[in-house]
């Protein structure tokens, strides 16, 4: 049996997309707890474009030289102690690097069933938007039936999860923002979508907001724009609101910022990653997800789940330079996935 797997690569260990190829690495071995698994398919996220370009991952618990973080596939592999999986389970999870490979190792704790229903492409999409946009809408944000929310970059990943749960858990306003009318169309088209949807470019999303709630604004705001919002998130927000900062794609230093209306309208602010959180945070998320959401993807036969995840395009593991331009150039609405054959 080979030692050896395909994976793709930096060269130098940082770059531009096209510094993106296929090469050799070692096999990983499963070892204590942990199963080995055949990738079939794997999401493709900006954080994966950020490491691209920076380099290694300061971070013992992250592969240096692989991207990757959710993936689908085949379990092949069982490490000591490990009773809760079989050669051959069809699973998906979510994992701190290495997923844009042939072959992964990865907690036993971690690995969800695959439904049946779903293939490998869409399970490999789930995992860290579905994550993350449960942990800062419900877990940080504190979502309830009644509360409104404004969710920034809705035709995400992470935005497409975020407008779905805040919905599916009855908000009564989900505003979210899009860079064009054909992403605001799509948003408004999905069944467990934004009730409002705005077109950041054309209108000002804090503006259509106060005429929206005739003033009222909105009890949470999700956001990873970072300063450039930051003035109007604020003001968008209702007393003892929340603010959830999980990426900051403007910037982060906001300068000559007013801080005065964040202490009248005692307002929580609260930054939130996913990667760096521990084993065991992880783990529970996972048991929580597939316990609270993970059903609502299925459906009767005949009806549509109420929950769903959305591919923009899947692409051949030799191109996923070509994913990271797209993902660059804000051109998707949905997931990215790589193909591994």
């Amino acid at each position: 049996m080979s030692t050896k797997m395909r994976a793709v690569l930096v060269k130098g260990g940082a770059g531009t997309a096209d510094d993106l190829y296929v090469g050799e690495y070692d096999k990983p071995v499963p070892k204590k707890g942990e199963v080995l698994v055949k990738i079939k398919a794997a999401g493709v996220n900006r954080m994966d474009v950020y490491q691209r370009i920076r380099g290694a991952v300061p971070l013992p618990h992250i592969n240096k030289d692989i991207l990757g973080v959710e993936f689908a596939g085949t379990v092949e592999g069982i490490g000591e102690g490990v009773s809760d999986h079989k050669i051959g389970d069809e699973v998906f999870s979510l994992v701190s690097g290495a997923a844009y490979a042939e072959y992964i190792t990865v907690r036993s704790s971690l690995v969800m069933p695959k439904p049946p229903h779903l293939s490998f492409v869409e399970a490999a999409s789930i995992p860290e938007v579905w994550f993350t946009a449960y942990q800062a809408v419900v877990l940080i944000g504190g979502i309830t039936k009644g509360k409104s929310i404004l969710v920034h970059g809705g035709a995400s990943g992470v935005g497409v999860a975020a407008n779905q749960i805040a919905r599916f858990l009855g908000a009564k306003y989900v505003f979210t923002t899009a860079g064009s009318d054909e992403k605001v169309k799509f948003l408004l088209s999905i069944k467990e979508g934004p009730t409002h949807a705005i077109n950041y470019k054309t209108q000002d999303f804090a503006e259509e907001i106060d005429r929206v709630t005739n003033g009222e604004g909105v009890d949470i705001v999700i956001d990873l724009v970072g300063k450039d919002y930051l003035t109007r998130n604020i003001k968008v927000l209702k007393m003892e609101g929340r603010l959830v900062l999980i990426a900051m794609q403007s910037g982060s230093v906001a300068s000559e910022f007013d801080f005065a209306p964040v202490a009248m309208k005692r307002l929580r602010i609260e930054g939130s990653t996913l990667r760096t959180r521990s084993p065991e945070y992880q783990d529970d998320l996972a048991r929580r997800f597939v316990k609270e959401l993970l059903p609502d993807f299925t459906a009767e036969k005949g009806q549509e789940p109420l929950l769903k995840t959305y591919i923009y395009k899947t692409y051949p593991f030799e191109k996923a330079g070509d994913a990271h331009k797209d993902i660059e150039a804000n051109k998707n609405s949905g997931k990215l996935v790589l193909v591994v054959e």
